[in-house]
């Protein structure tokens, strides 16, 4: 979690002036973390900090401000919640003309507090040697952000009910995803702002132009068209390869891509079918299963990394 700076800069080239709401400092029972944010322009906002009453409190005052606030709320009575904690919430407007700077982390004074905290300088410090991105970091009225990472790659072959059904049930996940169909037709009429479509009338075609870390998602209407792609993407560099399917079919790839050249652990390493039978075969129940394998997946691969590094 971090400051989103190019879901910012679009919101505020789209409405010329935002309010980022952050959760520097949260305590006891609270609906949402620290780091959980939000963005407030006067006609609209997107995100959200918990909602209820917290939300709408800071949603007005968000509207209010003309400089950079420090809200500290408890949440009880008084605003009709029982949760019994407290958070600390800070409110900054920005321009486009006043974005952030590219970088790993963004540290300013909030109001005008004192000189910045030695702790915050040795983070900084750390980090420009290399070190590990920053938390969120609320000191003596200073605020330190790592900019959020780059969403991960993920490539969803196929425009049809299960694909529509994924591409809205990821809305508001770390994915970059790119939308793989044979026509613009087989498209939705509206297509969401965080799925990038992919006209190829050879799907197969355009997986080498996939990042190597990319997860893909394989569910056209031909089972040709899933097996060509499934030889594409095992023939380059993947993070995770799932296919629409049952067992059978499992099998039945399984021997042809073997046919193909393809080595027992590269086949064996296919998610196949997708999501969590438990929740049965309708498209949406489908796409909350798989939201939660992906999900899994790069939560355990971060882990790993972390451990490693």
């Amino acid at each position: 979690m971090g400051l989103n700076l190019p879901a910012l800069r679009a919101a505020a080239t789209a409405h010329g002036r935002v309010v980022r709401i952050v959760i520097a400092e949260h305590k006891g029972s609270t609906p949402r973390e620290t780091g959980t944010s939000m963005l407030v322009w006067p006609t609209g906002q997107s995100g959200t900090i918990g909602g209820g009453a917290l939300e709408l409190q800071a949603v007005e005052q968000a509207r209010r401000i003309s400089e950079a606030t420090v809200l500290k709320m408890p949440l009880g009575p008084a605003l009709g919640q029982c949760c019994g904690g407290a958070v600390t919430l800070v409110l900054e407007p920005f321009t486009p003309e006043t974005l952030p700077q590219e970088r790993e982390f963004y540290t300013r004074p909030i109001g005008t507090p004192a000189d910045k905290p030695l702790a915050m300088r040795r983070a900084e410090k750390a980090l420009r040697g290399g070190g590990q991105a920053a938390a969120l970091l609320w000191q003596q009225g200073w605020l330190m952000e790592p900019l959020e990472q780059p969403a991960t790659p993920l490539w969803i072959y196929g425009a049809g009910h299960v694909g529509r059904a994924l591409v809205d049930t990821l809305e508001g996940l770390p994915f970059d995803i790119t939308w793989v169909d044979t026509a613009r037709n087989r498209f939705p009429e509206t297509i969401p702002d965080h799925a990038s479509p992919l006209v190829a009338t050879n799907p197969a075609d355009a997986v080498k132009h996939a990042p190597a870390d990319a997860h893909h998602l394989v569910l056209t209407y031909s089972h040709a068209l899933d097996l060509d792609l499934c030889h594409a993407i095992l023939s380059h560099p993947h993070r995770t390869l799932g296919l629409i399917g049952s067992a059978t079919k499992r099998r039945r790839f399984g021997a042809r891509l073997a046919e193909l050249g393809h080595t027992t652990a590269q086949i064996e390493g296919i998610i196949c079918p997708i999501g969590r039978r438990e929740l049965g075969k309708a498209p949406k129940a489908i796409a909350i299963g798989v939201a939660g394998e992906l999900l899994t997946f790069d939560a355990v691969h971060a882990a790993q990394q972390e451990a490693t590094a």
